[in-house]
């Protein structure tokens, strides 16, 4: 990417280039205006186009002047990228948006890892690139055609899904987003990091602790082994990360998982979805706290708010404010409660499918949960002095019929395996493809 014009070069397709470069709008609409042809010059020998160039340097303008001049959105280079493929690379997200607007195909794939504009995003860990890539791929004949979860989980030339590749370069944000729209959280890949490896194994070969928090939270299988039988807390404990090990330890707590095959859980708005995922987060790290105690690992505990401040607490474990509303009878708890509710519900034992929890309160079958309103807990207030403000916690001795839920975010199950064998062997990773700056030299 960053080879530059041969000498041979004519002045002009030199000063196009340049440019497209620099997002020189007037020289290339002087020099278009003269020569047409001009746009579909390439360099000598990455065969890089002048919309290769506008897309991988995000000049947006350019990209948009080409592309309105004729110029096709998925012309290849020599390695058969496209300018997708380059504006993914380098998080040119306004870039992305305007080649997947004029019709840029998503599922094109390069020659070098036979990789896709999604593989690409993930790995540079481009989080915006990412979702505008995944949003196109719900809204274009993608989805009829080769299914979206099949494009989420399209593996490159090495078994590398865009999930792998995010886990292995320590980019929680896109392994969460991928994760959320549908990745499948314990794949093994064919030959990439080392046969057989998840992306939970990848994370812990890397020592990215944000990442096995995220896999883990998602259902990530600590005790799936890769081909030479190793588990992700042996590749921990190899590669010298021992916080991550730590963590993925078959004889520490399970964490909590997103409860995601409940069918409400896939329709929750964005605000309800933020506070549960939050309360998931700090419930795993309550559990972190235990098992990394005394170390330098350790992280920080929560900061609380004043305990003189005025809240609806909730009826189930007095502690925390009500945030939730069950919409069918208009029921609140506060999100700990409610994540704990939908994690531990059972599936049914003829279908095997997850059966939606009840309210606790009145035994409604939950349908659709949503933020709770301070309007919607008045009358409640009203009709029952007992659910008034400023509960303390002693009053938590009273609430004998929730017990069983008020401890079911502490009471997460151990398992009692061993660690898995060592295994030395060599392992398959990328090689730097290029470098990152597109540039024309003189």
């Amino acid at each position: 990417m960053g080879h530059g014009l041969s000498c041979s070069r004519d002045a002009d397709e030199h000063d196009l280039l340049r440019a497209a470069q620099a997002g020189d709008l007037h020289s290339l609409d002087g020099l278009l205006a003269a020569d047409p042809a001009l746009a579909l010059r390439a360099t000598i020998y990455d065969r890089f186009t002048a919309l290769h160039i506008a897309a991988a340097n995000g000049r947006l303008q350019v990209v948009s002047m080409l592309l309105d001049r004729g110029v096709h959105p998925d012309v290849v280079s020599r390695k058969k990228q496209t300018p997708l493929m380059l504006a993914a690379m380098h998080g040119n997200t306004d870039c992305v948006l305007r080649l997947l607007h004029a019709g840029a195909n998503i599922l094109t794939f390069e020659s070098v890892h036979a990789r896709t504009c999604l593989h690409h995003a993930a790995y540079y860990g481009h989080t915006d690139c990412l979702q505008a890539i995944l949003a196109a791929a719900q809204a274009v004949p993608v989805a009829a055609s080769w299914g979206f979860a099949r494009f989420v989980n399209v593996s490159d030339e090495h078994g590398a899904t865009p999930l792998h590749l995010a886990a292995r370069q320590g980019h929680p944000a896109c392994v969460r987003l991928l994760l959320d729209k549908g990745a499948i959280v314990s794949a093994p890949t064919a030959a990439y990091g080392f046969p057989g490896s998840t992306a939970l194994h990848l994370a812990a070969r890397a020592g990215n602790l944000d990442c096995i928090r995220e896999l883990l939270a998602w259902g990530a299988d600590r005790l799936q082994r890769d081909s030479v039988g190793r588990i992700a807390y042996a590749v921990a404990l190899k590669r010298g990360h021992a916080a991550c090990a730590a963590l993925l330890n078959p004889s520490a707590a399970e964490p909590m998982v997103w409860p995601s095959p409940l069918k409400f859980i896939g329709e929750l708005k964005a605000d309800a979805k933020a506070l549960l995922e939050a309360a998931l987060m700090e419930a795993n790290r309550g559990r972190e706290r235990k098992i990394l105690k005394g170390t330098r690992y350790c992280p920080p505990s929560p900061a609380h708010s004043a305990a003189g401040a005025e809240v609806d607490l909730c009826s189930i474990c007095f502690e925390q404010a009500c945030n939730i509303q069950v919409q069918d009878c208009g029921h609140q708890m506060c999100a700990a409660c409610t994540l704990a509710l939908c994690c531990h519900s059972k599936p049914n034992p003829t279908t095997l499918l997850m059966q939606p929890p009840a309210c606790p309160f009145c035994r409604t079958t939950i349908s659709r949960l949503v933020v709770a309103s301070k309007a919607a807990a008045e009358p409640e207030r009203q009709a029952s002095p007992s659910l008034s403000r400023r509960r303390s916690r002693r009053s938590r001795e009273g609430s004998s019929s929730f017990k069983g839920l008020s401890s079911a975010v502490g009471s997460l199950s151990k398992i009692g395996r061993g660690s898995g064998r060592l295994a030395d062997g060599g392992e398959l990773m990328d090689k730097p493809e290029h470098d990152l700056s597109v540039s024309v030299c003189v």
